[in-house]
This record gives structure tokens, sequence and C-alpha cells, in this order.
């Protein structure tokens, strides 16, 4: 274990956090909330929108970007579609809300969507295409952000990385894809500053505008790399459309204009699979690509292939054993918060 780290367990963790938010003013049900989903997003080995981004949270509430008091509320309704705006509450509990309303909608329209305006910062996007697939429905999740990204050909930011979910269920595991548009998430970017480590593949560019793996030159510019260069620079902006349309919110191009990342648009789309008769046949054709991808011979000896979320609960189970590595330096922030 790298000397920056030390290993945190899961119970210390949350009792910690539900300390701090209580600090912060938070009811008991929110502390809760907001102290698992950060947990557990640590649990699974994504510091870098669980427990990393919990002083920046708070700075927020400090300086009144988020309203602790504030949550989502339905603004319009379409049958099976509502637009909800988040009046700039903490995005976990909004994004919670709205993903249960969606749930809701689904159950009932065999479809729901809850488009949702005004609402902050979600952390691990991920959180909330599993909680829609624990509850049997199928989720397709999206969201703005602040400009992070140039359009390809671009030197200045004008798209967000605006993070992308699929969720699936399954009886031996879920299926979420849960993925910037950036190649790294900025986050992620952060989580390696923090470790002294390079990123893998290169990550954005520097302020000589090359390509590089260096986390620190490339958030001094904040100039993320699109997956897929070209495509995912489109795919961007085609959601960044998408998700101001269908809120009637805030696109990238308002974002940018506020002090910080708040006030975002994001997307919950649910379908539920009760609606269907057929759930053994489905089991079926999932494993049946899970085991054909899986037959795949692995490029270096010993490494593995992986579906959408299988690495997750491959570090959750890990993590639950050993306790979860965090930074010192973090973990002692959020200690002095906390105290």
């Amino acid at each position: 274990m790298a000397s920056n780290l030390k290993n945190i367990s899961f119970e210390e963790m949350q009792s910690t956090l539900v300390q701090l938010f209580l600090k912060y003013g938070f009811t008991q049900e929110k502390a809760e909330l907001l102290a698992l989903t950060y947990t557990e997003s640590t649990l699974d080995g994504v510091n870098s929108h669980g427990i990393n981004r919990v002083p920046l949270f708070i700075s927020y509430i400090e300086q009144g970007y988020i309203q602790i008091n504030a949550e989502a509320e339905k603004a319009e309704g379409m049958g099976s579609m509502e637009r909800w705006d988040g009046n700039l509450g903490p995005g976990i509990i909004n994004a919670t809300k709205c993903t249960d309303r969606a749930i809701s909608l689904a159950k009932e329209h065999g479809m729901g969507m809850v488009a949702l305006r005004n609402t902050n910062h979600w952390m691990r996007g991920g959180t909330y295409g599993r909680r829609a697939a624990e509850q049997g429905c199928i989720a397709i999740m999206f969201t703005n952000t602040q400009p992070n990204m140039p359009p390809w050909g671009g030197k200045d930011s004008r798209l967000g990385n605006n993070p992308f979910i699929v969720s699936i269920p399954r009886k031996k595991g879920h299926v979420v894809l849960d993925m910037a548009i950036s190649q790294f998430a900025f986050g992620k970017i952060n989580d390696y500053k923090l470790k002294g480590q390079q990123l893998p593949f290169p990550g954005g560019w520097d302020d000589e505008d090359q390509l590089s793996t260096d986390p620190e030159k490339i958030l001094v510019k904040e100039r993320g790399l699109p997956i897929g260069y070209w495509k995912g620079s489109a795919l961007s902006m085609i959601l960044d459309m998408l998700v101001t349309l269908l809120s009637a919110g805030n696109s990238t191009s308002k974002i940018a204009g506020k002090e910080k990342e708040i006030a975002i648009s994001q997307v919950f789309l649910c379908i539920s699979q009760d609606y269907f008769k057929d759930t053994d046949v489905q089991e079926r054709l999932l494993q049946e690509i899970i085991d054909f991808t899986h037959s795949s011979t692995p490029m270096k000896e010993g490494q593995n292939i992986y579906y959408p979320g299988e690495r997750t609960l491959e570090n959750r189970a890990k993590n639950q054993k050993n306790g979860m590595p965090v930074s010192i330096e973090v973990w002692e922030k959020v200690l002095e918060l906390a105290s």
C-alpha cells in the first residue's frame, strides 16, 4: 500500500460522515443518505466520486452554492414524463429522489422519465443506475457539467464530460455502465494526482497543447480528451442538447457563466422489466453476451475481461475484507471538518 494511503473500514467512514453532515445542518435521514452514498462509492473503489469529493461538497455548502434544506420538486407532468426543479439542493438527495420517481413512473407506465434542472453534482452516476436495477428497472441516465473538454479541433473547453449511465438488472450481478465522455473523469484524474501516479493513457492536453498522462499538467486548464476523439466530442454535445431540452434547464454554455459548477441538468429514464414476462430468457441472453465476451483471450497473461460493473463487484468484495484505501490527506481533512 502506498505511503500516502491508509485503510478505513466501511463503518468508520459512514459514522464519521453522518457526524459531519449532521454538523452542517442536515436532518438525520439526509445525513445518513449522504454518508451511505459517499461510503458505498469509496467501497466500490470510486474514491474520486466518494470520499475525495466530500471536502469540496462541504466547501460548496459553506459558500452558499448548495442549499441543504432544498429538494427537487415536480414542475411539470406529461403522463410518464415529468420535469423537476432541483432548487439547488444537494445533488445526491435530488438524484435519489428523481431516480425513485422515474422507477415509480416506469412501474405504472412501463417507461418513466424525470428530467431535472437546477441541481448539483450527483457524485457517482452509477449509484442511481444500480438503484434502478435493484428495483427491476433498466435505466439510462445522463447529466451535463461545466465545460472541461475542447470540441474536436478546438483549443478552448466548450463541452462537458457529461457522464452517461446504462444499467441492466441481472441476478448474478447487475450490469452498470458508468462513464464520463472524457477519457478520464476529472475526479479520477485528481485521484491519480493524490496517489502521485501518471495516467495509464493520455487524458487531456497540457498548457502547451500536447496530450499528456501527467494529471497535474492536465488539471492546470482542465482540457480533457474526449473518448473516441471526434466521436466523443459529438456525443458530449448531443447529450448536452438532450438533457437541456428535456429538463428546460441550463446547458453547459450557461453553466460556464457561473462561478462554480452548479444548477446543472440531468435525465433519469427507467424501463420496468415487470412488463416483460420472459425474465429467464433475458437472463439467458445477458449471460450469452457475457460468456462470449469473457471467452476472448487476454492480450497479457493474467488479465481479466470484464463486463460493465463486474470490476466494481470485485473491488467491493476486496475492500469489505481489507478496508478501503483512502488518501491520508483527504481523510485528515474530513476528520477536521467533522470535529
